[in-house]
């Protein structure tokens, strides 16, 4: 009589990897004071700071003057914020009201949307 064989998972096991062969450790040395560099104001990219017209549906909302790009946004917001047009659920969201509509050329619009589509409006 042949007696049976039990079957047994082998389990895979992670070997851990042999240690190289590594030099002395020179003995440190203690660091250097590093030169502080002199604290200079970051300048705004000059693309940024151009002035630029806005159309006239724009001009109803921001104003007719010339103004960089930043200015643009922010006065947008102000807008926005002054009359309520941001989602009360979705903060994130813009309900456009009279004035933004032909901006947007749709109802709702997300912050990140806004500017791309009011960079169309600006020359």
């Amino acid at each position: 009589m042949a007696k049976a064989k039990k079957a047994t998972k082998k389990v895979a096991t992670k070997k851990a990897a042999p240690k190289k062969a590594t030099k002395k450790a020179a003995p440190k040395k203690a660091a250097a004071p590093k030169a502080k560099k002199a604290a200079t104001k970051r300048k705004p990219n000059p693309a940024f700071m151009k002035p630029l017209t806005p159309s006239t549906t724009l001009a109803a909302v921001v104003g007719a003057t010339p103004l960089p790009r930043t200015e643009v946004v922010k006065k947008l917001w102000a807008y926005i914020k002054k009359n309520g047009l941001q989602d009360s659920k979705n903060r994130r969201n813009i309900n456009a009201d009279d004035k933004l509509k032909p901006i947007f050329g749709k109802n709702t619009v997300s912050m990140f949307e806004m500017t791309k589509l009011v960079s169309k409006h600006l020359k």
